[in-house]
């Protein structure tokens, strides 16, 4: 059975988890969703690790982090692996987000259908400029971002995805703080600053092209 959630914060309300493993668990649940479209109907730690390029110890310690979920003589079975990864993951309900900022990346975002597969739907969302306020980009109404606060209570949202240029994002997640919104993706080019109970992820394009280089220009150097 899977971990429950309080097991998996301290009594200070940080992760127990090492944030690779909680990597890693999106990681299977992807690969192991493919499985099922191509009709499968049970898996195992050796698959998935050659999957992954992970050992299939890997794959049994990441997964005893939350409960036990293979059989005897069987493995995993698949549909049943992806509904306990999405219970742990808090994605086995549908999320209602917001995205702010309506620019090139933003648009790219609405275009984006992995958010809905995985159960996120971008419901709403904010700019300043007049010209696109009003207007549905991808099918999404854009509001004035003074109609925040409304707009995350009529449409329950906890999460906002943040697509504003760097110079403007700290004041924009201050205005989300403050409509109590608990989860922030950001996607500004900036470290941002938030409260304690504040969930953080950023996404920083060109710092994941610089990682990618960092790691291509070593292997030449040994090779």
């Amino acid at each position: 059975m899977p971990e429950s959630k309080s097991k998996l914060f301290n009594d200070q309300g940080e992760l127990v988890v090492p944030k690779p493993v909680v990597g890693r668990l999106s990681l299977y649940l992807r690969e192991v969703q493919h499985l099922i479209r191509d009709g499968r109907e049970t898996t195992n730690s050796t698959e998935l690790g050659r999957l992954l390029g992970v050992t299939d110890a890997q794959v049994r310690k990441d997964l005893a982090y939350f409960g036990q979920f293979g059989h005897p003589g069987v493995g995993y079975r698949c549909q049943e692996l992806v509904a306990a990864i999405k219970n742990i993951m808090g994605t086995n309900t549908a999320w209602n987000v917001a995205l702010i900022g309506i620019g090139n990346l933003g648009r790219a975002l609405l275009r984006y259908k992995g958010f809905h597969d995985q159960g996120f739907q971008i419901v709403a969302a904010f700019d300043v400029d007049d010209r696109v306020i009003g207007t549905q980009v991808e099918g999404v109404d854009v509001y004035p971002i003074q109609d925040l606060a409304k707009i995350v209570m009529q449409q329950s949202i906890r999460l906002v995805t943040i697509a504003v240029p760097s110079h403007a994002a700290q004041a924009v997640v201050e205005q989300v703080v403050e409509v109590g919104i608990e989860g922030i993706l950001n996607f500004a080019p900036v470290t941002i600053s938030v409260p304690s109970q504040v969930r953080v992820i950023g996404v920083d394009l060109a710092m994941e092209l610089e990682q990618l280089a960092f790691t291509v220009v070593n292997r030449d150097s040994k090779s």
